[in-house]
């Protein structure tokens, strides 16, 4: 892996000057995955946060190839594309080695975009999913998700006399796409980018479906301070709320950081 003042020269596969709010990880997290893929590189993402912070008609931050898609659709259109360039490699078309990589929000990807991606990652295509999640549907006004904690705040699950926030446990979404018996799945944290990199990297050197969930702060949903995204991405390994680990071929479960103790 490249050191730090190697990446912090490279141009950018997301620009600077898109609307993602001040302290959001989702650009981070973008950045961090992007300078981790040596080769041309393929996008998509569903519509979120994300997407309509980057793609304001007839602007775009993307410095690489990007699709935006429907909520529920990012792994079917990457699925499609792979599928594509296999199909045009095999014609003698296309020569040069590409990546495909889909990014979605939670909503996008716990509930509107599982079974797009289900199938996706169930049918072998090459490509990995990136998932950020910042634990609710922050981009339509804060409500709550699958993957929103017990006890959380949401709009559509506030707290009051008759409830103290969400009452329904989180979704354990890695452990879902384990359990598809794909090559490879991971969790991950913006906090420690060089294990976050080294996991885009790994993903990258593995053939089929991969999938990393990465936590991405969010102040408005948070509300916590714009300085804080990178702490709290920290705190939430270090209490082990959000640990990070490895899982390859479904069995193979490898831990990356140990958690804090007491």
């Amino acid at each position: 892996m490249a050191k730090l003042k190697d990446i912090a020269v490279q141009k950018p596969r997301l620009a600077p000057g898109h609307r993602l709010c001040p302290g959001c990880g989702a650009s981070i997290i973008v950045n961090q995955a992007l300078h981790a893929i040596k080769e041309p590189v393929v996008v998509t993402s569903a519509t979120g946060c994300l997407e309509v912070s980057t793609t304001p008609f007839p602007f775009t931050s993307w410095e690489c190839s990007f699709m935006h898609t429907a909520f529920e659709n990012s792994a079917s259109t990457i699925s499609g594309i792979e599928a594509a360039y296999n199909s045009l490699k095999r014609q003698g078309k296309i020569d040069k080695e590409i990546k495909f990589v889909a990014f979605g929000g939670d909503g996008g990807t716990y509930d509107i975009g599982l079974q797009a991606l289900s199938g996706a990652v169930e049918r072998g295509h090459d490509f990995l999913y990136i998932c950020y999640d910042n634990g609710a549907y922050m981009n339509t006004g804060i409500q709550r998700s699958s993957a929103t904690p017990t006890g959380a705040a949401t709009t559509t699950a506030p707290p009051g006399k008759k409830s103290y926030g969400k009452i329904q446990r989180r979704k354990d979404l890695t452990h879902i796409l384990a359990a598809h018996q794909i090559p490879y799945a991971a969790q991950a944290s913006p906090a420690y980018w060089k294990d976050f990199m080294r996991k885009v990297e790994t993903a990258m050197e593995i053939e089929g479906p991969k999938f990393i969930n990465i936590i991405s702060v969010c102040p408005r949903g948070w509300r916590s301070k714009d300085e804080e995204g990178i702490s709290l991405s920290k705190e939430a390994v270090l209490s082990c709320y959000w640990p990070l680990y490895e899982v390859f071929d479904g069995h193979k479960w490898k831990v990356n950081v140990k958690p804090r103790e007491g």
